[in-house]
């Protein structure tokens, strides 16, 4: 009897290391697995934030995104147009071209063209600019530039709110009446 004893404890130790052997590569198979998984894509943060613009609030350039088009006028005139306009404080949002068909001076789209913030930088494109009620799918407030803009004029240095307002405002942009230190 003292011999079947040892067959069975035998078959008790292949048993139980067959049942690591599958724990152990399982075990390896699920870490290499994570191991060699792409890390997770990296959340592009947002170009700016809806900011509520109080009505009898003030709104100036440094709180505004501009995304310029250029919409048939010479190469590099979105450039040429972002580059002045940040001279009087605004923030660059996205450069690009449209329709070649586009507008033949200046046009602002906007979804609200009683927008302050439309209002303010369409005061700087000079005075046959056109506001179209039209969004456009591109951050801040969007101006779309042809062949015969004069270029960017020295507009307001605020508007004031007539409504309640929502304005896409760069992150950690200042108000008209910060100091910068």
């Amino acid at each position: 009897m003292a011999e079947g004893l040892d067959v069975k404890a035998g078959s008790r130790s292949a048993v139980t290391m067959a049942a690591l052997a599958v724990v152990f590569v399982a075990g390896t198979a699920w870490g290499w697995s994570r191991v060699t998984e792409p890390f997770p894509e990296k959340a592009e943060a947002a170009p700016c934030t809806d900011t509520l613009i109080p009505k009898g609030d003030d709104l100036a350039p440094p709180q505004v995104m501009v995304t310029v088009l250029n919409g048939g006028g010479a190469n590099g005139l979105a450039g040429e147009t972002m580059d002045k306009l940040a001279t009087f404080g605004f923030v660059q949002g996205k450069l690009g071209n449209v329709d070649p068909d586009g507008p033949v001076t200046a046009q602002v789209w906007s979804d609200d063209p009683e927008d302050p913030a439309t209002l303010l930088l369409a005061s700087y494109l000079g005075p046959d600019v056109d506001v179209v009620d039209q969004p456009s799918g591109y951050p801040g407030v969007t101006i779309v530039v042809g062949k015969r803009f004069k270029g960017v004029v020295e507009g307001h240095p605020t508007v004031t709110a007539r409504s309640d307002a929502y304005v896409c405002t760069p992150p950690l942009s200042s108000g008209p009446d910060d100091d910068v230190s």
